[in-house]
């Protein structure tokens, strides 16, 4: 399995359209990046879900997923399932997020996902953060997906069992729905790990990326 290392890390950027997309997606990566960078700084931002039971959920859970990290989350209360009719307001909340950091990661939803929300989250965020790297997590769901990601982060037993542990816990709200259970969870973190040669691994997509292999010089 080919590494690549991305560097010292002080800023990320994680969205989701939904409360609970980002934790699903990259929670383990979250926790593994926030316990081997301590005070590292994660702008968050989920476009619906304020102001509610939702947003409630989403702040307990990010603080948890995030230890010892500067978390900076915003949840706006654009309508569930209604993101391509609302295109210019979550246009300017990823604007707006844009305007305040600058990332050495994003996480964000990926741009082939069968999810109208995610799909036109994941969009926004290629032309807004032009020049970073930004990788597609994906979310298990009944519409069958999934596919061939490029990127992985291997996860510890330990990380992987902490993560499911903490999506049953902080978001109470989804445990009727009948995916959203350990199986899934950790069932799809054991594949993505045999995948890269590990136990467990959260899987993304990489729309682009440029290499740095010691072999370019910025004066050139």
């Amino acid at each position: 399995m080919i590494r690549l290392g991305a560097g010292r890390l002080e800023r990320i950027v994680a969205v989701g359209a939904h409360c609970d997309d980002i934790a699903i997606g990259a929670g383990g990566t979250l926790l593994a990046l926030c316990r081997a960078h301590p005070g590292i700084r994660v702008d968050a931002l989920v476009l619906s879900g304020g102001g509610g039971e939702r947003e409630q959920e989403e702040r307990a859970a990010l603080a948890a997923f995030c230890p010892g990290a500067e978390l900076r989350l915003t949840v706006d209360k654009l309508p569930d399932g209604r993101l391509p009719a609302h295109w210019e307001e979550a246009k300017s909340a990823i604007e707006e997020l844009r305007e305040r950091t600058e990332p050495d990661l994003v996480l964000a939803p990926r741009t082939d996902d069968a999810h109208q929300d995610h799909r036109g989250l994941a969009k926004l965020m290629t032309t807004a953060f032009r020049d970073h790297l930004v990788l597609g997590y994906e979310i298990v769901k009944w519409d069958g997906d999934l596919g061939r990601p490029s990127a992985y982060q291997p996860l510890t037993p330990e990380i992987a069992e902490q993560k499911v542990r903490l999506l049953q816990e902080h978001y109470p709200s989804q445990r009727h729905r009948p995916w959203y259970d350990r199986e899934a969870f950790l069932g799809l973190a054991r594949i993505r790990g045999i995948e890269c040669h590990a136990r467990y691994a959260e899987a993304f997509a990489v729309t682009k990326l440029t290499l740095d292999l010691g072999t370019f010089d910025q004066g050139e």
